[in-house]
Parts: C-alpha cells; sequence; structure tokens
C-alpha cells in the first residue's frame, strides 16, 4: 500500500494530473503524465507492480489518508482535481451515480406502472426504498423525483 510521502516522492499535481517526478522504469522520463484512461473512465497509473487510480492518489497526496470511499463530484471520473473529490460512503457514493442505461424514462427514481397506468416515484435512502406516489403527468412525477433526491440526497443528489 502507498502512503502520502511516496506519493510526494513520486508525483507532482497539477490541476487534476499526476506527472512523473521520477523515473519508474525506462520507458517513463520524468515529467511525462502519469497514468492512462481506463475503460471504465478512471485515470490508472501503474508503478511497483502495482495499479492504482489517480484520483485515490490524489486524495492521499492532499490528505495524507485514503478513505474507503471516494466520490467525483461532477461524475466525471477522469476530473481528478482536487476540489472535485470527496469522501463518502457507500450509499453516498450510488446515490452520485449517472443514470443507468436500463432506464427507460430518462429521469432517475421515475419508472411507468403498468399496472396503474401513472409513473411512480422512488429511490433508496441507506438500502431502504422510499415512495413518493403515482402520477398521471410525467412533468409533475419528474418534478416530485427531483425535489425527493434534493431532500434525502443532499450534496450528493445526481438528476442526470
Amino acid at each position: 500500500m502507498i502512503n502520502q510521502a511516496q506519493t510526494k516522492e513520486l508525483f507532482e499535481y497539477r490541476n487534476g494530473i499526476l506527472f512523473w517526478k521520477v523515473s519508474p522504469n525506462k520507458k517513463i522520463r520524468i515529467g511525462l503524465i502519469a497514468g492512462y484512461l481506463g475503460k471504465y473512465g478512471y485515470v490508472n497509473v501503474g508503478f511497483n507492480r502495482s495499479s492504482y487510480r489517480a484520483h485515490r492518489i490524489i486524495f492521499l497526496m492532499h490528505y495524507g489518508y485514503l478513505p474507503k470511499y471516494l466520490d467525483h463530484i461532477n461524475g466525471n471520473r477522469s476530473d481528478n482535481r482536487i476540489e472535485n473529490l470527496r469522501k463518502c460512503n457507500a450509499s453516498e457514493n450510488s446515490r452520485n451515480a449517472k443514470l443507468f442505461k436500463t432506464n427507460t424514462s430518462g429521469v432517475k427514481g421515475l419508472w411507468f406502472d403498468k399496472l396503474n397506468n401513472k409513473w411512480k416515484v422512488e429511490l433508496r435512502l441507506n438500502s431502504v426504498k422510499l415512495s413518493f406516489g403515482r402520477y398521471s403527468d410525467f412533468e409533475l412525477a419528474e418534478l416530485v423525483a427531483i425535489e425527493a433526491r434534493n431532500k434525502y440526497h443532499g450534496e450528493f443528489a445526481n438528476h442526470g
């Protein structure tokens, strides 16, 4: 496991990007950008036969500890500016998640209840499902969903 002193020895941080301060192998020169964009949208950095996510290195460099979960405030997994990173728990991290590809309404927490022929608003809070009613009007249901996320998810509310 890497520590803060090692991160400061190996990397220079500039506006969300890590640069090598030392050459970890023959192929990498000092001053080059550290890392590569992985298939899930995170910047990964490899050294000492291990791979680390750049946002975790950056948080450790700045704060001296590494929480179990980190959140990209704007939802962009490759935006590793320190002001875009925050400590969170698993539930908070999932609240800030993007809209699932399987969502058919286009709105988080809103789905069409075919049995009642209405739009149903639901969200989860700490593994508990909360229901906010059924609505004939899509726009009203969307507003209810937005307000529910704002109230119950607070700073981690993500509407997209």
